[in-house]
């Protein structure tokens, strides 16, 4: 494998890996303590959770295969060349794992608090037996041909496609309720973060190493920083320009009433 040509090169390629790790980690804990302080899951839509379940269980297979298994590190390089590097570092590891455990809490929360009438559609629990009937398949097929490879990047595949998808039931939630209410701007601006963070830290493995193999080899990763950066900017819209909070709106009428205000009563002051 491959070895660093730059030492700040590396240390970039580190600082930026956790950086993404922290701010992807973190931003599931807005949603989890709006849900628990609201004793509510009203405005999060279920969808999102089970696909995004899946997503980052098929997600934490890929980056662990790569990541630990000799047999699929040899396969990589193989096939990529042995000059190059691995293209999951441990921080992908770590964020992988505990986006899982994250996720079944809050799917956990589901089951606790209020929901509403809410509930996961048939669409989702057809796209989601799908993909994992379809993972299955392909894993007996891989184990007869030890073609290892190619069957962590069938999951790397079920990831992006996910990735593209996962978000748009709740886009179209916000759509119909006409509100963003339940649904946390806080993960949205740490995932974009995470999201912006992730492809600096593939961009320095790049730089350092002349060659672009490490994006194209881990498509997956490329595609859910530039996915997940387009929804966040979705919901950023929806929230702050479509759909404000009431919170906002009372505030502008109140600075609206103050402004129309003022003038009246220096007008009283002057006829006294």
């Amino acid at each position: 494998m491959a070895s660093w040509n730059s030492t700040p090169l590396e240390v970039a390629y580190q600082v930026f890996g956790w950086i993404a790790f922290v701010s992807w980690s973190i931003s599931f804990y807005p949603q989890v303590i709006l849900n628990y302080r609201r004793k509510s899951v009203v405005g999060l839509n279920f969808d999102f959770l089970v696909l995004n379940l899946t997503k980052h269980s098929s997600y934490l297979i890929y980056n662990v295969s790569l990541f630990f298994s000799p047999v699929v590190q040899k396969q990589y390089f193989n096939k990529f060349g042995k000059d190059k590097m691995i293209p999951v570092a441990a921080n992908d590891v770590a964020f992988s794992t505990h986006a899982v455990l994250i996720t079944v809490f809050t799917l956990f929360q589901v089951i606790i608090y209020n929901r509403g009438n809410q509930r996961v559609s048939t669409i989702c629990i057809l796209i989601t037996t799908a993909v994992w009937i379809s993972a299955a398949i392909c894993s007996f097929v891989a184990i007869s041909k030890h073609s290892w490879l190619w069957m962590i990047n069938v999951f790397n595949i079920i990831q992006v496609t996910m990735t593209v998808i996962k978000y748009i039931p709740q886009v179209v939630m916000n759509f119909r309720r006409k509100s963003t209410e339940g649904w946390s701007i806080g993960n949205i601006l740490l995932d974009m973060l995470g999201g912006v963070t992730n492809y600096a830290q593939m961009a320095m493995q790049s730089i350092d190493q002349g060659s672009w193999e490490n994006f194209y080899g881990n498509i997956g990763k490329i595609m859910l920083s530039l996915v997940s950066v387009f929804f966040d900017l979705v919901f950023i819209f929806q929230h702050y320009v479509i759909y404000p909070s009431k919170k906002q709106k009372t505030a502008s009428k109140a600075d609206v009433a103050t402004n129309f205000s003022e003038p009246s009563e220096q007008v009283d002051v002057r006829v006294v």
